[in-house]
């Protein structure tokens, strides 16, 4: 569950001449084996333009793809120096050049887009692209765990599906605090604070949906962020995951409201990692407490199990294309769901009850060159651009 493989302090500069004429032909000559896993791939020539110079990918007449000169594009991607070296170094993903809102494609056909990216993650990061049966799953998808079950059964259940979902641990007791603290501290946020996600509703109102520095309003919830109960999902992946304390707050309460009209609540089928940097940082563990349960009818978070072992599409895509299950996580409050940062998941749209939910996490240790790397860049794009809209987000 540590499928990191590169380090910040490794990070240079791509020159763009040298990549498309060779270090792009070459990566393609170097994995035959991996460019015949890319037969599937719907790979319409791209032209892709860099500081007033431009070079076509497409396939040859063998289906083999190629770096040409000049050819018929019916896409096109205009890049920086500095976003073609952050794509080519894995630090933003075309998901995290549209959320920042520096995407230059022409037409708007992401698609197109996305398969190339597959072209490049498997050459140049010496992965297979997903293919079907490609992905081993356990025989009893959809079980539930509780902390007094075997650690080394969750861990080998965590590895092969990408998620856990535990039974009650947490009390409804403790739940019903922090509802009710949820409820008290939704005055405290004002949109546009920086500490808070807003969305517009089917009446025009606007709803906070997300409320960072959570803790600093609930004593209820920090006493739970330091139990041992927490500390033990994050000693599961035996990786020796900590908490994040690159973040500036420890959880983010969430409140999943009916007739979401604009704006991110229920967030569509995505990776954590689908913003770039999954091999400096991946596996990360996101841990949801379920304050009120979650049901098919009251914002239930579903899973494709499997999916982070799997190379394909981070986001903006229907799971049913892919050969792996969808699966629901119905939970009671009190219960934990817990998911790798590259497993697929997405929040249902809550049509009858909202649901509240907590979410924090544990990231892995710093290695030695990313310890003394002080000059990390962390999805600065990304990251440093407001929450996209319901009518910019990925449809599901």
């Amino acid at each position: 569950m540590d499928l990191r493989t590169r380090f910040d302090a490794d990070v240079g500069q791509v020159d763009a001449a040298e990549f498309f004429a060779v270090d792009l032909p070459a990566a393609v000559e170097r994995h035959p084996d991996l460019v015949d896993r890319l037969v599937g791939l719907n790979l319409r020539p791209l032209r892709i333009e860099v500081d007033g110079r431009s070079w076509v990918l497409q396939r040859d007449a063998e289906g083999t793809p190629r770096v040409t000169g000049d050819g018929d594009t019916s896409l096109t991607l205009g890049l920086t120096a500095d976003q073609l070296s952050d794509l080519v170094n894995d630090q933003i993903t075309p998901v995290g050049l549209m959320t920042a809102g520096t995407l230059d494609l022409e037409p708007m056909r992401i698609g197109g887009l996305m398969d190339w990216w597959l072209v490049l993650r498997s050459l140049l990061d010496e992965r297979p692209v997903h293919t079907s049966g490609g992905v081993d799953l356990p025989d009893d998808l959809g079980r539930s765990f509780t902390l007094d079950d075997d650690p080394e059964e969750l861990r080998a259940y965590l590895a092969r599906a990408g998620y856990l979902h535990l039974r009650g641990v947490y009390t409804p007791e403790e739940m019903e605090r922090i509802s009710d603290d949820m409820d008290a501290a939704e005055a405290e946020y004002a949109d546009g604070d920086g500490h808070s996600w807003w969305a517009t509703l089917s009446d025009g109102s606007r709803r906070v949906v997300r409320m960072q520095r959570f803790e600093d309003r609930s004593p209820t919830t920090t006493a739970l962020l330091d139990d041992d109960r927490l500390r033990a999902l994050g000693r599961l992946p035996g990786c020796g995951h900590t908490v994040d304390v690159g973040r500036e707050y420890r959880v983010e309460a969430l409140f999943k409201p009916l007739g979401v009209r604009q704006g991110i609540s229920d967030v569509p089928w995505h990776k954590d990692c689908s913003l770039g940097r999954h091999s400096y940082e991946c596996c990360s563990l996101t841990i949801g407490i379920s304050v009120t349960g979650a049901g098919p009818t009251s914002g239930q978070l579903r899973v494709v199990p499997g999916s982070h072992r799997a190379l394909v599409w981070p986001s903006l895509f229907d799971a049913a294309q892919l050969d792996l299950p969808d699966l629901p996580l119905p939970t009671e409050a009190g219960d934990v769901t817990v998911h790798l940062s590259c497993t697929l998941h997405m929040a249902q749209p809550p049509t009858e009850r909202e649901r509240k939910v907590l979410y924090t996490g544990f990231r892995l240790p710093p290695r030695d060159a990313d310890a003394a790397e002080t000059g990390r860049r962390r999805l600065r794009a990304a990251r440093e651009s407001a929450p996209l809209t319901t009518s910019q987000a990925p449809a599901g």
